[in-house]
């Protein structure tokens, strides 16, 4: 199999990670955040690894801050992807919420994106990043309905990109 990069997206409580997990059952497949770096930094400040509205835009902020200065959240996705490139997994998901971003990655690495959306959960709204997550158009668009729902267009997915039939929505 040709390896594949996806970006993920979805807002807080969708199912992303557990979609990459159901997904590790049928590939060879890397999860990787692009937040993951911006996590540290808020560690060593004082974050305590909450969730709460407030952490949220916190972390936000910090992203696009470090943005703005270095490319910080990029340049460990650049690293991720060597190593991903440099390895015999098959696909990798990559997390990333804000829209360009999300254009910038799937240029770069040649990435498809996917959201996974979960039957009545809103979006959250308190952060640029959360807020903005239904505004890409994305390659694919999972629903994630049931968990046997889930765990099977996980499944489908996986096997879609072994197959190369890379279907549009």
């Amino acid at each position: 199999m040709e390896q594949q990069i996806v970006v993920i997206n979805g807002t807080g409580g969708s199912g992303k990670d557990t979609f990459v997990e159901y997904a590790k059952q049928y590939g060879k497949v890397v999860n990787f955040s692009s937040i993951d770096v911006i996590k540290k930094i808020a560690k060593l400040i004082g974050w305590n690894g909450t969730k709460t509205e407030k952490d949220r835009k916190f972390l936000s902020d910090l992203k696009k801050l470090t943005t703005e200065y270095n490319d910080l959240a990029f340049e460990s996705i650049k690293r991720a992807v060597e190593e991903f490139r440099n390895s015999d997994n098959e696909v990798m998901f990559i997390h990333i919420r804000e829209p360009e971003e999300i254009a910038r990655a799937c240029k770069t690495f040649h990435a498809k994106s996917l959201l996974i959306k979960r039957i009545g959960l809103d979006n959250i709204t308190s952060n640029d990043s959360d807020a903005n997550v239904d505004c890409y158009e994305y390659d694919f668009i999972i629903e994630n309905i049931t968990l046997d729902h889930l765990e099977q267009d996980a499944k489908n997915f996986i096997e879609t990109l072994k197959n190369h039939h890379l279907y549009q929505k």
